[in-house]
């Protein structure tokens, strides 16, 4: 039976690169990094919830070509304010895909950007309870 979510993984180019992308954009933290002889992998996390984790694998041999359509359409961020976290993800250099956040089927809103290996990413701010 499922408990959890676990992890999501994400193909790397550059491990070093994402690692200090999701660590100084998001404050992600490294819990474990190693490698085998085929690949480099890392596990992040956040502070606030340490049981979920994002995976990033490097291989170093790759003897096969992964899905470009991604299966994994994108992984999504929530923000307490997202006005206030496209201005600071601005200034760190993200470029949205849209000029303004959009709704969410739960009254909130979102917005869409890629990350350092072209990675589908999204900031919502979830609706404000009345």
């Amino acid at each position: 039976m499922i408990k959890k979510i676990e992890h999501t993984a994400i193909m790397v180019k550059d491990m070093d690169n994402t690692i200090h992308y999701y660590s100084n954009m998001f404050g992600f933290k490294v819990r474990l990094r190693g490698s085998s002889k085929i690949r480099e992998m890392a596990f992040l996390y956040l502070e606030e919830q340490p049981s979920i984790e994002i995976e990033l694998i490097k291989d170093l041999n790759r003897t096969w070509d992964y899905n470009q359509n991604s299966v994994v359409n994108h992984l999504a961020f929530t923000v307490e304010e997202i006005h206030e976290s496209i201005h600071y993800y601005k200034e760190k250099g993200i470029e949205f895909l849209s000029p303004e956040p959009q709704p969410t089927l739960e009254g909130g809103r979102m917005i869409l950007f890629y990350g350092p290996n072209g990675e589908l990413l999204q900031l919502i701010e979830r609706a404000k309870k009345a």
